[in-house]
Order: structure tokens, then sequence, then C-alpha cells
């Protein structure tokens, strides 16, 4: 689950603390580009965006998660999402250092099309690797993971640690942490026996 309902409940919740320094990293933007200060309308509106784009990534990463799960297997799929995870928090970390919004906002799809991709095949790959006496307790550590990346997000955007105007780019790229993680332990965890049996006709590693 590090690398994958964790990263969904995550993303949903980091996005509340830098909320003004992002609006405020906007309009200096703009104002650096185009010599003149963007409206309030035009603010909320690029905000919305920012906000609202991370949905049409996981709509997009939700819709190819079957595929890519049966075309790779469920563990090397999981593996998959972690490059447009790796690829955001590069985008939305460095948006301040190019001094692009735009990276935010592309950031942000692409976060939310490691989401899509991550949320639904950790609970079919825990699902399918679970022994049937643990199988209804495996299903609920999805949400349990959820709950998890909500908490951690939340906590990491206290003005205490990385809500601070100076630190916002570092929040948005917390999500390197527990896509690393998952790159560098699940290699050794073993591939979905469903998987093996159905769709690589493996019975002996099915066994």
């Amino acid at each position: 689950g590090i690398g994958g309902a964790f990263q969904y409940g995550l993303q949903v919740s980091i996005i509340n603390s830098p909320a003004e320094y992002i609006k405020d990293f906007i309009r200096e933007t703009w104002l650096k580009r185009y010599g003149s200060s963007p409206s309030e309308e035009l603010i909320t509106l690029t905000w919305s965006f920012v906000v609202s784009i991370y949905s049409i990534g996981g709509l997009l990463g939700s819709l190819s998660a079957g595929y890519l799960s049966v075309r790779f297997g469920r563990k090397k799929a999981m593996l998959l999402a972690n490059i447009p995870a790796l690829l955001s928090a590069a985008l939305m970390g460095l948006s301040r250092l190019c001094g692009s919004f735009e990276m935010i906002i592309t950031g942000r799809l692409v976060s939310g099309v490691s989401g899509g991709l991550a949320l639904n095949i950790n609970l079919m790959y825990a699902g399918e690797c679970a022994p049937r006496k643990l199988r209804g307790l495996i299903a609920i550590t999805g949400s349990t993971a959820i709950a998890a990346g909500k908490f951690v997000g939340f906590a990491l955007g206290l003005r205490e640690i990385l809500g601070v105007d100076a630190l916002w780019p570092v929040l948005m790229a917390a999500n390197v942490l527990p896509a690393l993680v998952q790159l560098l332990t699940l290699p050794f965890f073993p591939d979905s026996p469903r998987y093996l049996l159905i769709d690589k006709k493996d019975k002996e590693g099915c066994i």
C-alpha cells in the first residue's frame, strides 16, 4: 500500500496547505512574464485547474489499470505506476526554480495518473495474493493506506514541518518517497497467483 493506495491519499490531502503560497507564485510568475498583475478570477481559475486536474489524471490512470495489470502483471504494473509518480514529483518540486506554474498543473495531472493506476492495482494485487483466511483483512488495508496517506499529507502540511512559503515545492514533491520505497522493495514480492494461472498459464508458478 505504500506506493499504491497511500499515494492517492497523500495527493488528495497535500494540496490544501500550500494553496495561498501557490496562488502567490502564480501571481508573481504572471507579473514577471507579462508585466501586469493577473485578475483574481484568473488566479482562481488557474488554482482550480491545479486542484481538479488530479481527478482527470486519476480517471486516465484508472482506465489504464486493467490493461496494464493483464499486459505486465500486477507487480510490474505497480512498479510502472511509480514512473509517473517520480515524474510528477520532479515537475512540482522544480516548478518554483523554473518559474512555471504550468509545471504544477502538469505534475498534478501526472500524479493523478499514478494515483489512479496505483490505487486500482494495489487492491487487485493484495486481494489476489492474500491467503483465503486473511483475504478480508488484507482487502481493508487499501482503505487503511488511503487514510494513512491523508494523515501524512496533512501532517507534512503543518507550518512546523513543510507548510511554509519556502518549502511548499518540497511538500508538493513528497510523493517521491513512497515511490522510491516501493521501487526498492516490491521487486522482492511474488507475482499474483491469479495472474500467473489465468493470464500466463503458468500452473506451477501459481502453485
